[in-house]
Protein backbone atom coordinates (compact mmCIF):
# COMPACT_ATOMS: atom_id res chain seq x y z
CA UNK A 1 0.00 0.00 0.00
CA UNK A 2 0.90 3.42 -0.41
CA UNK A 3 -0.31 6.93 1.03
CA UNK A 4 0.13 9.02 -2.55
CA UNK A 5 -2.71 10.77 -3.03
CA UNK A 6 -4.67 9.33 0.04
CA UNK A 7 -6.86 11.59 2.19
CA UNK A 8 -6.94 11.17 5.82
CA UNK A 9 -10.11 11.87 7.69
CA UNK A 10 -10.27 8.87 9.96
CA UNK A 11 -7.88 7.06 12.05
CA UNK A 12 -9.55 4.16 9.85
CA UNK A 13 -8.19 5.56 6.86
CA UNK A 14 -4.66 3.64 7.67
CA UNK A 15 -3.92 0.03 8.63
CA UNK A 16 -1.33 -0.39 11.56
CA UNK A 17 1.61 -1.09 9.28
CA UNK A 18 0.76 2.19 7.55
CA UNK A 19 1.25 3.92 10.54
CA UNK A 20 4.08 1.90 11.66
CA UNK A 21 5.48 3.06 8.09
CA UNK A 22 5.15 6.72 9.68
CA UNK A 23 6.60 5.89 12.88
CA UNK A 24 9.72 4.79 10.62
CA UNK A 25 9.83 8.01 8.64
CA UNK A 26 9.18 10.25 11.65
CA UNK A 27 12.44 8.61 12.92
CA UNK A 28 14.36 9.29 10.19
CA UNK A 29 13.05 12.54 9.49
CA UNK A 30 13.65 13.97 13.27
CA UNK A 31 17.10 12.71 13.06
CA UNK A 32 18.23 15.21 10.48
CA UNK A 33 15.68 17.56 10.04
CA UNK A 34 17.32 19.93 7.80
CA UNK A 35 18.50 17.41 5.54
CA UNK A 36 14.39 17.20 4.52
CA UNK A 37 14.50 20.16 2.92
CA UNK A 38 13.36 20.20 -0.65
CA UNK A 39 11.61 16.77 -0.54
CA UNK A 40 8.72 18.74 -1.17
CA UNK A 41 9.86 21.78 -3.31
CA UNK A 42 7.51 23.30 -5.59
CA UNK A 43 4.66 21.54 -3.70
CA UNK A 44 1.49 24.00 -1.62
CA UNK A 45 -0.06 22.82 1.14
CA UNK A 46 -3.46 24.87 1.72
CA UNK A 47 -3.69 25.38 5.32
CA UNK A 48 -7.26 25.92 6.05
CA UNK A 49 -8.19 26.41 9.85
CA UNK A 50 -12.13 27.75 10.43
CA UNK A 51 -11.91 26.68 15.03
CA UNK A 52 -9.14 27.83 16.76
CA UNK A 53 -5.37 26.17 16.90
CA UNK A 54 -1.77 26.58 18.10
CA UNK A 55 -0.17 23.23 17.85
CA UNK A 56 -1.68 21.46 14.80
CA UNK A 57 -1.76 24.77 12.60
CA UNK A 58 1.59 25.53 13.61
CA UNK A 59 2.72 22.06 13.60
CA UNK A 60 1.47 21.23 10.11
CA UNK A 61 3.10 24.34 8.38
CA UNK A 62 6.49 24.46 9.96
CA UNK A 63 6.32 20.18 8.93
CA UNK A 64 5.83 21.82 5.18
CA UNK A 65 8.57 24.44 6.00
CA UNK A 66 11.28 21.53 7.33
CA UNK A 67 10.26 19.71 3.89
CA UNK A 68 10.91 22.86 1.39
CA UNK A 69 7.21 23.62 0.06
CA UNK A 70 4.88 26.42 0.55
CA UNK A 71 1.92 27.07 2.58
CA UNK A 72 -1.10 29.55 2.13
CA UNK A 73 -3.68 30.08 4.72
CA UNK A 74 -7.06 30.95 5.90
CA UNK A 75 -7.63 31.06 9.89
CA UNK A 76 -11.39 32.76 10.42
CA UNK A 77 -14.48 31.58 8.64
CA UNK A 78 -15.46 35.18 8.82
CA UNK A 79 -12.75 36.45 6.21
CA UNK A 80 -13.33 33.94 3.65
CA UNK A 81 -15.95 33.42 1.18
CA UNK A 82 -18.01 30.73 3.90
CA UNK A 83 -19.24 34.26 5.23
CA UNK A 84 -21.21 34.68 2.38
CA UNK A 85 -22.71 31.15 2.22
CA UNK A 86 -20.53 29.23 0.28
CA UNK A 87 -20.85 25.72 0.33
CA UNK A 88 -17.48 23.95 1.74
CA UNK A 89 -18.36 21.73 -1.69
CA UNK A 90 -17.73 24.06 -3.68
CA UNK A 91 -14.47 26.36 -1.35
CA UNK A 92 -12.58 22.33 -1.90
CA UNK A 93 -13.25 22.77 -5.48
CA UNK A 94 -11.88 26.00 -5.73
CA UNK A 95 -8.84 25.13 -3.41
CA UNK A 96 -8.14 22.13 -5.00
CA UNK A 97 -6.55 24.25 -7.97
CA UNK A 98 -4.55 26.28 -5.83
CA UNK A 99 -2.86 23.65 -4.18
CA UNK A 100 -1.56 19.92 -3.67
CA UNK A 101 -2.91 19.35 -0.40
CA UNK A 102 -5.03 20.29 2.53
CA UNK A 103 -4.97 20.37 5.79
CA UNK A 104 -8.60 21.23 7.50
CA UNK A 105 -10.02 21.83 10.81
CA UNK A 106 -13.57 22.85 10.73
CA UNK A 107 -16.47 22.83 13.88
CA UNK A 108 -19.01 20.88 11.36
CA UNK A 109 -18.78 17.01 12.30
CA UNK A 110 -17.99 15.39 8.76
CA UNK A 111 -16.84 18.54 7.13
CA UNK A 112 -13.30 16.74 6.00
CA UNK A 113 -14.90 13.92 4.47
CA UNK A 114 -16.96 16.54 1.94
CA UNK A 115 -13.57 18.41 1.21
CA UNK A 116 -12.08 15.12 0.34
CA UNK A 117 -14.44 14.01 -1.79
CA UNK A 118 -14.85 17.28 -4.05
CA UNK A 119 -11.37 18.83 -3.51
CA UNK A 120 -9.40 16.52 -6.46
CA UNK A 121 -6.22 16.52 -4.13
CA UNK A 122 -5.10 14.78 -1.00
CA UNK A 123 -7.05 16.12 2.51
CA UNK A 124 -6.06 16.04 6.11
CA UNK A 125 -8.77 16.29 8.82
CA UNK A 126 -6.83 18.59 11.59
CA UNK A 127 -10.46 18.05 13.31
CA UNK A 128 -13.43 18.35 12.45
CA UNK A 129 -16.24 19.33 15.38
CA UNK A 130 -16.14 16.48 17.73
CA UNK A 131 -15.90 14.11 15.70
CA UNK A 132 -12.10 12.80 14.99
CA UNK A 133 -8.63 14.38 14.77
CA UNK A 134 -6.32 11.27 13.53
CA UNK A 135 -3.17 13.29 13.43
CA UNK A 136 -3.22 13.81 16.89
CA UNK A 137 -3.46 10.66 17.25
CA UNK A 138 -0.47 9.77 15.36
CA UNK A 139 1.30 11.91 17.15
CA UNK A 140 -0.16 10.09 20.63
CA UNK A 141 0.77 6.81 19.34
CA UNK A 142 4.43 7.95 18.35
CA UNK A 143 5.27 9.14 21.82
CA UNK A 144 3.66 5.75 23.40
CA UNK A 145 5.63 4.10 21.17
CA UNK A 146 8.69 5.80 22.00
CA UNK A 147 8.78 5.41 25.49
CA UNK A 148 6.78 1.80 25.79
CA UNK A 149 8.08 0.22 22.26
CA UNK A 150 4.92 -1.37 21.47
CA UNK A 151 1.05 -0.25 21.80
CA UNK A 152 -0.08 -4.26 22.09
CA UNK A 153 -1.35 -5.35 25.89
CA UNK A 154 -0.83 -1.78 27.19
CA UNK A 155 -3.09 -0.40 29.73
CA UNK A 156 -3.81 3.03 28.63
CA UNK A 157 -6.44 5.55 30.75
CA UNK A 158 -8.28 7.91 29.05
CA UNK A 159 -9.33 10.80 31.71
CA UNK A 160 -11.58 13.90 31.36
CA UNK A 161 -14.15 14.51 28.68
CA UNK A 162 -14.61 11.68 26.79
CA UNK A 163 -17.81 12.50 25.22
CA UNK A 164 -16.73 15.89 22.80
CA UNK A 165 -13.41 14.96 22.89
CA UNK A 166 -12.25 14.49 19.67
CA UNK A 167 -8.88 13.46 19.41
CA UNK A 168 -9.99 10.85 22.34
CA UNK A 169 -12.09 9.10 19.62
CA UNK A 170 -9.77 8.96 17.16
CA UNK A 171 -7.16 7.49 19.67
CA UNK A 172 -9.75 4.52 21.21
CA UNK A 173 -9.87 3.31 17.86
CA UNK A 174 -6.46 3.52 17.15
CA UNK A 175 -5.46 1.72 20.57
CA UNK A 176 -7.85 -1.01 19.83
CA UNK A 177 -6.40 -2.10 16.46
CA UNK A 178 -3.33 -1.64 17.82
CA UNK A 179 -4.61 -4.50 21.11
CA UNK A 180 -4.07 -2.22 24.33
CA UNK A 181 -6.57 -2.49 26.52
CA UNK A 182 -8.45 0.61 27.59
CA UNK A 183 -9.71 2.14 30.83
CA UNK A 184 -12.42 4.56 30.61
CA UNK A 185 -12.25 7.96 32.95
CA UNK A 186 -15.13 10.44 32.23
CA UNK A 187 -16.25 13.37 34.06
CA UNK A 188 -19.39 12.87 35.27
CA UNK A 189 -22.15 13.85 32.38
CA UNK A 190 -18.89 13.25 29.49
CA UNK A 191 -19.15 9.47 28.88
CA UNK A 192 -17.70 7.99 25.57
CA UNK A 193 -21.03 8.79 23.47
CA UNK A 194 -22.66 5.50 22.73
CA UNK A 195 -22.01 5.76 18.49
CA UNK A 196 -18.23 5.22 19.20
CA UNK A 197 -19.12 2.55 21.67
CA UNK A 198 -20.96 0.61 19.44
CA UNK A 199 -18.78 0.83 16.51
CA UNK A 200 -16.07 -0.24 18.92
CA UNK A 201 -17.14 -3.14 20.43
CA UNK A 202 -18.87 -4.06 16.61
CA UNK A 203 -15.83 -3.55 14.74
CA UNK A 204 -13.06 -3.94 16.73
CA UNK A 205 -14.10 -7.02 18.89
CA UNK A 206 -13.14 -7.21 22.53
CA UNK A 207 -15.36 -6.60 25.62
CA UNK A 208 -16.46 -3.86 27.41
CA UNK A 209 -17.19 -3.93 30.71
CA UNK A 210 -18.90 -1.58 33.01
CA UNK A 211 -17.38 -0.91 36.43
CA UNK A 212 -19.31 -0.85 39.56
CA UNK A 213 -17.17 0.06 42.87
CA UNK A 214 -17.58 -2.20 46.05
CA UNK A 215 -17.31 0.80 47.35
CA UNK A 216 -20.34 3.04 46.89
CA UNK A 217 -19.10 6.10 49.33
CA UNK A 218 -15.52 6.06 47.78
CA UNK A 219 -14.87 9.74 46.69
CA UNK A 220 -11.50 9.98 44.88
CA UNK A 221 -10.84 10.15 41.56
CA UNK A 222 -9.17 6.78 41.02
CA UNK A 223 -12.62 5.45 41.92
CA UNK A 224 -14.26 6.65 38.91
CA UNK A 225 -14.25 4.40 36.43
CA UNK A 226 -16.58 3.76 34.04
CA UNK A 227 -15.97 0.82 32.02
CA UNK A 228 -13.23 -0.87 30.63
CA UNK A 229 -12.74 -2.21 27.45
CA UNK A 230 -10.65 -5.20 26.84
CA UNK A 231 -9.12 -6.12 23.10
CA UNK A 232 -9.49 -9.74 22.10
CA UNK A 233 -5.82 -9.77 21.34
CA UNK A 234 -4.88 -10.82 24.80
CA UNK A 235 -6.60 -12.91 27.02
CA UNK A 236 -7.99 -11.40 30.25
CA UNK A 237 -9.80 -13.22 32.69
CA UNK A 238 -11.12 -9.66 34.41
CA UNK A 239 -13.45 -9.08 31.05
CA UNK A 240 -15.49 -12.40 31.75
CA UNK A 241 -16.48 -11.66 35.36
CA UNK A 242 -19.57 -9.23 35.52
CA UNK A 243 -17.67 -6.24 38.26
CA UNK A 244 -14.42 -5.77 37.58
CA UNK A 245 -12.27 -5.40 40.57
CA UNK A 246 -10.44 -2.36 40.51
CA UNK A 247 -7.54 -2.96 42.79
CA UNK A 248 -7.15 -6.07 40.80
CA UNK A 249 -7.65 -4.58 37.63
CA UNK A 250 -4.43 -1.82 38.41
CA UNK A 251 -2.57 -4.38 40.05
CA UNK A 252 -0.07 -4.48 36.92
CA UNK A 253 -0.20 -0.63 36.79
CA UNK A 254 -1.30 1.75 34.02
CA UNK A 255 0.66 2.52 31.47
CA UNK A 256 -0.53 5.67 30.05
CA UNK A 257 -3.04 8.22 30.96
CA UNK A 258 -4.66 10.06 28.44
CA UNK A 259 -5.59 13.69 30.12
CA UNK A 260 -8.33 15.60 28.20
CA UNK A 261 -9.85 19.26 28.74
CA UNK A 262 -13.86 19.86 29.19
CA UNK A 263 -14.54 21.05 25.40
CA UNK A 264 -16.94 23.51 26.96
CA UNK A 265 -17.19 24.98 23.34
CA UNK A 266 -19.11 22.02 22.11
CA UNK A 267 -21.43 22.18 24.90
CA UNK A 268 -25.27 21.87 24.19
CA UNK A 269 -27.35 24.70 25.93
CA UNK A 270 -28.09 24.49 28.99
CA UNK A 271 -25.07 21.68 29.37
CA UNK A 272 -22.79 22.18 31.78
CA UNK A 273 -20.48 20.23 33.98
CA UNK A 274 -22.08 18.23 36.66
CA UNK A 275 -19.43 17.91 38.96
CA UNK A 276 -15.53 19.53 39.69
CA UNK A 277 -13.82 18.55 36.52
CA UNK A 278 -11.39 15.66 37.68
CA UNK A 279 -7.61 17.16 37.98
CA UNK A 280 -4.31 15.01 37.49
CA UNK A 281 -1.95 16.44 40.27
CA UNK A 282 0.99 14.61 42.18
CA UNK A 283 -1.00 13.42 44.60
CA UNK A 284 -3.34 11.63 42.15
CA UNK A 285 -0.26 10.07 40.71
CA UNK A 286 1.68 9.08 44.16
CA UNK A 287 -0.83 5.13 43.74
CA UNK A 288 1.87 2.42 42.90
CA UNK A 289 -0.76 2.09 39.58
CA UNK A 290 0.91 5.30 38.35
CA UNK A 291 4.58 4.89 39.15
CA UNK A 292 5.48 4.02 35.88
CA UNK A 293 2.40 5.83 33.89
CA UNK A 294 3.37 8.45 30.56
CA UNK A 295 0.87 11.41 31.67
CA UNK A 296 -0.22 13.00 28.27
CA UNK A 297 -2.45 15.46 27.08
CA UNK A 298 -3.50 17.03 23.47
CA UNK A 299 -2.86 20.86 25.00
CA UNK A 300 -4.39 22.91 25.73
CA UNK A 301 -4.82 22.53 29.29
CA UNK A 302 -6.86 24.70 31.53
CA UNK A 303 -7.25 23.19 35.01
CA UNK A 304 -7.15 19.62 34.93
CA UNK A 305 -3.64 19.33 34.80
CA UNK A 306 -1.17 20.89 37.15
CA UNK A 307 1.44 22.42 36.41
CA UNK A 308 3.33 21.10 39.26
CA UNK A 309 3.67 18.19 37.05
CA UNK A 310 5.36 19.93 34.02
CA UNK A 311 8.95 18.88 35.93
CA UNK A 312 7.64 15.19 37.02
CA UNK A 313 9.79 12.61 34.55
CA UNK A 314 5.99 11.06 33.79
CA UNK A 315 5.02 13.84 31.89
CA UNK A 316 4.96 13.80 28.07
CA UNK A 317 2.23 16.71 26.76
CA UNK A 318 4.70 18.65 25.73
CA UNK A 319 7.49 16.07 23.74
CA UNK A 320 3.30 14.56 22.11
CA UNK A 321 3.32 18.37 20.99
CA UNK A 322 7.38 18.86 19.79
CA UNK A 323 6.72 15.28 17.93
CA UNK A 324 3.95 16.62 15.79
CA UNK A 325 6.43 18.19 13.02
CA UNK A 326 8.29 15.06 12.24
CA UNK A 327 5.29 12.57 12.51
CA UNK A 328 3.02 15.38 10.20
CA UNK A 329 6.48 15.91 8.09
CA UNK A 330 6.53 12.01 7.62
CA UNK A 331 2.89 11.98 6.91
CA UNK A 332 3.05 15.10 4.44
CA UNK A 333 5.66 13.89 2.60
CA UNK A 334 4.07 10.15 1.67
CA UNK A 335 0.94 11.54 0.56
CA UNK A 336 2.30 13.97 -1.52
CA UNK A 337 4.84 11.06 -3.26
CA UNK A 338 8.29 12.70 -1.89
CA UNK A 339 8.88 10.08 0.50
CA UNK A 340 7.82 6.24 0.39
CA UNK A 341 8.38 4.12 2.72
CA UNK A 342 7.56 -0.11 3.20
CA UNK A 343 4.71 -1.01 4.57
CA UNK A 344 5.39 -4.13 6.65
CA UNK A 345 2.79 -7.37 5.92
CA UNK A 346 -0.06 -7.85 8.45
CA UNK A 347 -2.52 -9.37 9.80
CA UNK A 348 -5.59 -6.50 9.76
CA UNK A 349 -8.86 -6.37 11.10
CA UNK A 350 -11.35 -7.42 8.91
CA UNK A 351 -13.01 -4.13 7.50
CA UNK A 352 -16.77 -4.65 7.30
CA UNK A 353 -18.15 -3.86 4.20
CA UNK A 354 -21.41 -2.07 5.12
CA UNK A 355 -23.96 -1.39 2.64
CA UNK A 356 -24.84 2.11 1.22
CA UNK A 357 -28.34 3.58 2.20
CA UNK A 358 -28.90 6.73 0.23
CA UNK A 359 -32.67 8.34 0.67
CA UNK A 360 -33.82 11.86 -0.11
CA UNK A 361 -36.79 12.20 2.32
CA UNK A 362 -38.08 11.03 5.31
CA UNK A 363 -34.98 10.76 7.45
CA UNK A 364 -31.64 12.92 8.04
CA UNK A 365 -28.50 12.79 10.20
CA UNK A 366 -30.11 13.82 14.19
CA UNK A 367 -26.77 15.00 15.02
CA UNK A 368 -27.26 19.09 14.77
CA UNK A 369 -23.68 19.56 14.33
CA UNK A 370 -23.51 17.30 11.54
CA UNK A 371 -21.84 19.20 8.03
CA UNK A 372 -25.06 16.76 5.76
CA UNK A 373 -27.71 18.83 8.05
CA UNK A 374 -26.41 21.91 6.93
CA UNK A 375 -28.47 24.31 5.14
CA UNK A 376 -25.22 25.38 2.81
CA UNK A 377 -23.96 21.92 2.45
CA UNK A 378 -27.32 20.09 1.07
CA UNK A 379 -26.90 21.62 -2.09
CA UNK A 380 -24.38 19.03 -2.91
CA UNK A 381 -24.64 16.35 -0.27
CA UNK A 382 -27.74 14.27 0.46
CA UNK A 383 -27.80 12.17 3.76
CA UNK A 384 -25.90 8.90 3.31
CA UNK A 385 -25.75 6.33 6.06
CA UNK A 386 -24.63 3.10 6.45
CA UNK A 387 -26.82 -0.36 7.15
CA UNK A 388 -24.02 -1.49 10.49
CA UNK A 389 -26.72 -3.67 11.38
CA UNK A 390 -30.01 -5.17 11.70
CA UNK A 391 -30.70 -6.69 15.08
CA UNK A 392 -31.64 -3.77 15.81
CA UNK A 393 -31.82 -2.23 12.80
CA UNK A 394 -28.86 0.42 12.90
CA UNK A 395 -28.02 3.39 10.09
CA UNK A 396 -24.64 5.35 10.63
CA UNK A 397 -24.39 8.50 8.92
CA UNK A 398 -21.55 8.40 6.73
CA UNK A 399 -20.31 11.79 7.66
CA UNK A 400 -20.12 12.41 10.84
CA UNK A 401 -20.56 8.73 12.41
CA UNK A 402 -23.44 9.01 14.62
CA UNK A 403 -25.99 6.25 14.34
CA UNK A 404 -29.87 6.16 14.99
CA UNK A 405 -32.34 2.95 14.61
CA UNK A 406 -35.23 4.08 12.69
CA UNK A 407 -38.29 2.64 13.87
CA UNK A 408 -40.44 1.60 10.69
CA UNK A 409 -39.68 0.49 7.36
CA UNK A 410 -40.68 -0.14 3.86
CA UNK A 411 -39.30 -1.29 0.55
CA UNK A 412 -39.70 0.32 -2.88
CA UNK A 413 -39.71 -2.77 -4.45
CA UNK A 414 -42.74 -4.77 -2.87
CA UNK A 415 -45.30 -1.68 -3.62
CA UNK A 416 -44.44 -1.95 -7.28
CA UNK A 417 -46.46 1.48 -8.15
CA UNK A 418 -49.87 0.27 -6.67
CA UNK A 419 -51.19 1.76 -3.77
CA UNK A 420 -52.28 -0.88 -2.21
CA UNK A 421 -49.19 -2.59 -1.57
CA UNK A 422 -47.92 0.34 -0.35
CA UNK A 423 -47.50 -0.87 3.10
CA UNK A 424 -44.76 0.17 6.19
CA UNK A 425 -44.06 -1.97 8.78
CA UNK A 426 -42.20 -2.00 12.06
CA UNK A 427 -38.24 -1.84 11.96
CA UNK A 428 -38.14 -4.72 14.25
CA UNK A 429 -40.17 -6.57 12.43
CA UNK A 430 -38.38 -10.10 10.14
CA UNK A 431 -39.17 -8.42 6.94
CA UNK A 432 -36.38 -5.79 7.88
CA UNK A 433 -33.64 -9.01 6.94
CA UNK A 434 -36.23 -9.52 3.94
CA UNK A 435 -35.86 -5.97 1.91
CA UNK A 436 -32.57 -5.44 0.18
CA UNK A 437 -30.82 -2.41 0.90
CA UNK A 438 -31.18 -0.79 -2.51
CA UNK A 439 -35.01 -1.10 -1.59
CA UNK A 440 -34.99 -0.35 1.82
CA UNK A 441 -37.15 3.01 3.17
CA UNK A 442 -36.97 4.24 6.65
CA UNK A 443 -38.81 6.35 8.93
CA UNK A 444 -38.46 7.78 12.15
CA UNK A 445 -42.21 7.96 12.95
CA UNK A 446 -45.82 6.92 11.04
CA UNK A 447 -47.00 9.99 10.07
CA UNK A 448 -43.96 10.43 7.84
CA UNK A 449 -44.40 7.07 6.18
CA UNK A 450 -48.67 8.26 5.63
CA UNK A 451 -47.43 11.00 4.76
CA UNK A 452 -45.97 9.35 1.81
CA UNK A 453 -48.84 7.04 0.72
CA UNK A 454 -48.12 4.33 3.01
CA UNK A 455 -50.68 2.19 4.94
CA UNK A 456 -49.82 0.39 8.00
CA UNK A 457 -49.26 -3.65 7.32
CA UNK A 458 -49.65 -6.19 9.93
CA UNK A 459 -46.59 -5.53 10.85
CA UNK A 460 -46.54 -2.28 11.64
CA UNK A 461 -48.07 -2.46 15.16
CA UNK A 462 -47.47 -4.62 18.69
Amino acid sequence: MTLINRSLVTIDDLSNGEMEATFALADEMSADIKEQFGLCKGKIMASLFFEPSTRTRMSFEAAMHRLGGSVISSFEANATSFAKGESIADMAKVVGHYADIIVIRHPWEGAARVVADYAGIPVINAGDGGHQHPTQTLCDLYTIKQDKGTIKGLKIALWGDLKYGRTVHSLIFALAKFGADILFYPSPGLEVPEHVVKKLIKEYGGKLTHYKSADPAAKDEVSNLDAIYVTPNSPHQLAMMPNVNLQVELASGVDALYVTRAQKERFTAGEGLANRYPVVDKKLLQGKEFKKTLVMHPLPRVDELAYELDADPRARYFEQAARGVPVRMALLAQSLGAKEMPVKDEEALPRPDYPLHRQTFGIKCANPKCVSIQPTEQKYIKPLFRIVDHDPLTMRCVYCEHGFEPRFIASTEWHEGKVEFKKYHRADSYLVKKIRPEHLLVFNSEEEAEALGFKPSHYSHE
